[in-house]
């Protein structure tokens, strides 16, 4: 398949040496005891995740440094030492533990990007208990499941969200013990809840954090299945060991870097890397309450000397629709590096960032499974606008095929197409599905996690995403990956964004049907719509190209940005639409 621009993005001369600087050396060298020797741990050979991301440092000659930077919506700024952040999570904690939360227990975090959010995370995983991040626009139903999957003991929340999400549920909760509430900005808070800011006001700043082991429950994150209810995956907190060395390799993080992660913390990336890598790293966080807004985003890049920047493609397709003249509005000296995760980064976006940035913008793949960074575009290798990147370190991938007995094939042929599977023993893996244990071990085959994800792989070790196992559409023969069509319909100068599925067909099995949603400023008219069917076809051959495109005015997406093509195929069929608790509102 063809895109415009250079096939290749060389890697050029990186404003500082990245840390992978040999990636192949460090391949053939690395085991993942060398990144457990570079962190802190615990007397008698625990390990904990806050103790890495505040403890170590607020212990230590970064107890002054800016560890977080909190912009409001009215653009207030409150600033958060390593210090401070010991400070306030060590009250959280102590509030746990008043409380008669024991080690284990799970504490859910329903709240915006406000910095109680972060004292409650990492107070709680320094008092030994389980964390699991909700989302801020889930509705009642969506908070209910996974309070109730999870056994939730404690929820910590805002006023108006519990009125929102959790009161008209709460009767149905049984296992909820104790509400912390932030108050409104008029001060009350709902009868049958605890005022979080009087609490922390009452509790010390002392806290010896919890031994807690390597292989102790640290974080329970949910994820969607195609059907049925939501999946619990459980991680440990081990996991640190790989948010804190991706973070250097994957993201590039050096010690003076300003970091921003715009992921929310209501899902993995938010919480892997928007809070526990640039902690565990030393490295200052910039965290900006608002949603997203391209003048605002583009000022904050510049007026915080942002210099690594992780975002997702959907922020990505948004700032491109705004046009890269808004960027250019704008300097952005400090920034040196940007990463892009969440779902596959088309390649347009790749070549857009190097127009409004300067710079390219560097994929990577992971899962809320994976819990870490597992192939990634790093700063010391060429990138292949469309590729995922390579592998991490101390990560081996091949692609797979697996029959209905389990029976496994590798795919040795560079080019074809397979599921991407991990050899496990990575520490941020998850080790269950909660109370669905036949579920996880469907996962693996012998020593190998099998992730869903299809693929192919390049002769030169670059990997390529081609849809989920359940999305590919097989067609009149052939196998095709709708990742490969939405991003040639991308390339088309009306096309803001697309989704693709296979409708069945009597002859060919299935077609490929193309949903897209254009560009400001154009318009549906039957002249662009054979444009557009030319266009694909010009791009991908007869065998490839959609056979339909519907042009519609949003697609529906995940609340964390991914295109539900499952759904877009169930509304186009009349089929079951499964668990959309995720589903972005008014898609």
């Amino acid at each position: 398949m063809e895109h415009r621009g250079p096939k290749r993005i060389e890697k050029g001369t990186p404003r500082i040496p990245p840390n992978l600087a040999d990636y192949e050396a460090l391949r053939r060298s690395f085991g993942w005891d060398d990144a457990r020797r570079e962190l802190a741990g615990l007397l008698g050979g625990g390990l904990n995740m806050g103790y890495e991301a505040v403890d170590r440092h607020a212990d230590g000659p970064l107890a002054a440094k800016l560890a977080i930077r909190w912009l409001d919506k009215a653009g207030a700024v409150r600033d958060f030492t390593f210090a401070d952040l010991k400070a306030q999570t060590g009250r959280f904690a102590n509030v746990l533990k008043n409380l008669g939360v024991e080690k284990g227990d799970r504490v859910f975090v329903l709240m915006g990007r406000v910095p109680e959010l972060y004292f409650a995370v990492l107070g709680a995983l320094r008092h030994g208990a389980v964390v699991s991040p909700l989302f801020s626009a889930f509705g009642p139903e969506p908070v209910k499941a996974r309070l109730t999957i999870g056994a939730g003991k404690v929820l910590v929340t805002t006023a108006t969200l519990y009125r929102r999400k959790v009161e008209p549920v709460r009767a149905e909760l049984p296992t909820l013990q104790h509400v912390l509430v932030l108050p409104d900005e008029g001060g009350t808070f709902p009868e049958g809840t605890l005022n979080l800011l009087e609490l922390l006001a009452g509790a010390p700043e002392e806290f010896q954090t919890a031994a807690t082991q390597p292989e102790d429950p640290a974080l329970l994150h949910f994820t969607s299945g195609t059907t049925g209810k939501p999946k619990g995956a459980l991680h440990v907190h081990d996991a640190v060991t790989e948010h804190r060395i991706t973070g250097r390799w994957a993201l590039d993080l050096h010690d003076d870097d300003v970091f921003w992660c715009t992921a929310d913390p209501g899902w993995v990336t938010g919480m892997s890397y928007g809070i526990l890598s640039p902690l565990a790293n030393g490295v200052t966080s910039i965290v900006d309450e608002a949603d997203f807004d391209a003048r605002r985003w583009y000022r904050i890049l510049a007026e915080q000397k942002v210099s690594v920047w992780y975002t997702a493609p959907t922020a990505i397709r948004m700032m491109m629709k705004a046009g890269a003249d808004l960027a250019k509005q704008q300097t952005f000296p400090a920034l040196r590096f940007i990463a892009s995760v969440g779902e596959p980064l088309n390649p347009e976006a790749v070549f857009w960032g190097l127009d409004a940035f300067g710079l390219p913008i560097h994929d990577n793949w992971w899962q809320t499974e994976t819990g870490g960074i597992m192939i990634a575009n790093f700063a010391a290798l060429d990138i292949k606008p469309g590729s995922m990147g390579r592998p991490i370190p101390g990560v081996e991938v091949m692609l797979a095929k697996r029959d209905e007995a389990g029976n496994v094939s590798p795919v040795t042929k560079p080019g074809e197409e397979g599921e991407i599977a991990i050899r496990t023993g990575w520490p941020s893996m998850f080790r269950t599905y909660l109370h669905e244990e036949e579920r996880y071990r469907k996962c693996f085959a012998g020593d190998w996690y099998f992730s869903g994800d299809l693929a192919t792989c390049d002769a030169e070790g670059y990997f390529w995403f081609m849809g989920r196992v359940d999305d590919v559409i097989k067609s009149a023969g052939h196998l095709i990956g709708p990742f490969e069509v939405e991003s040639a319909l991308m390339e088309h100068p009306a096309v803001a964004e697309a989704g693709v599925i296979g409708k069945p067909e009597p002859v060919a099995g299935e077609i490929v049907k193309a949903f897209v949603a254009l560009k400001h400023g154009y318009e549906d008219t039957p002249a662009l719509h054979r444009d557009l069917l030319g266009f694909a076809r010009k791009r991908l051959g007869p065998a490839v190209a959609p056979r339909e495109i519907d042009i519609v005015p949003t697609l529906p997406r995940t609340r964390s940005g991914k295109i539900m093509r499952r759904l877009l195929k169930a509304r186009e069929l009349g089929l079951p639409e499964g668990d959309t608790s995720t589903l972005e509102s008014g898609a």
